[in-house]
Parts: structure tokens; sequence; C-alpha cells
């Protein structure tokens, strides 16, 4: 196999949690707003949780948005920055973040 002519899937969704570290603020609620806007500039669909951000797309776009998130972060004056991150993708449909929630919570309201 020719290792180098190997394609990323098409596209993904990626749940990364970004980490300001050696801010010496317990808060990193700005850091986190300037990565939103990041995001937001993208275009690509994403969506805040308490833990982190859940950004979807085409792969290289989804790890080009969450690179430059780590950049306007060392921007802010951030020496190391770590991303804790899960990436999914699939081949047989497409299916949104939205779409695998949705799909729990009708299973969910069949309980009641």
């Amino acid at each position: 196999m020719d290792y180098a002519s190997i394609e990323t899937p098409a596209a993904c969704y990626a749940d990364f949690c970004l980490i300001p570290v050696g801010t010496g603020k317990i808060s990193v609620a700005e850091e986190v707003a300037e990565v939103q806007r990041v995001l937001k500039a993208s275009g690509l669909k994403y969506t805040m949780h308490s833990a982190g951000t859940t950004v979807e797309g085409a792969w290289d776009e989804v790890m080009t948005v969450i690179g430059k998130a780590h950049t306007v972060v060392h921007h802010r004056g951030v020496l190391r920055v770590q991303s804790s991150m899960r990436v999914g993708s699939r081949t047989d449909k497409k299916q949104t973040a939205e779409d695998k929630v949705k799909r729990v919570n009708d299973i969910l309201a069949g309980d009641e």
C-alpha cells in the first residue's frame, strides 16, 4: 500500500476541549470566547457545550479551525495550549451531531 496517497475522510465531527495552560487565572472564559469567534468566522457548524465544542465539516477544515483556535489563544499570550479531542467520521451516511442527539432523545421519548 502507498501510505503517502491515503486520503483523509471527506467529513468529520470533532469534539474538542482546548485548555490554556499556565494563564495564572482560574477562569479561561476570555480564551474560550476567542475560540468561539474563530469558529463563527469559519462558517463551519459548531456547538459549544459546558466542557468543549463540537465542530462539523470537511476533515481538513475542521482540523484547520482547531489549529487556528490554538493560534489565537497563543496570540493572547498563552505559551502552552493543550486540546483533548475525539473525532468521528462515517462513510455510510451523512449524520450531524444534532441528528445523533435527536436519535437518542427519540428513543428516550419512548420511555414515557
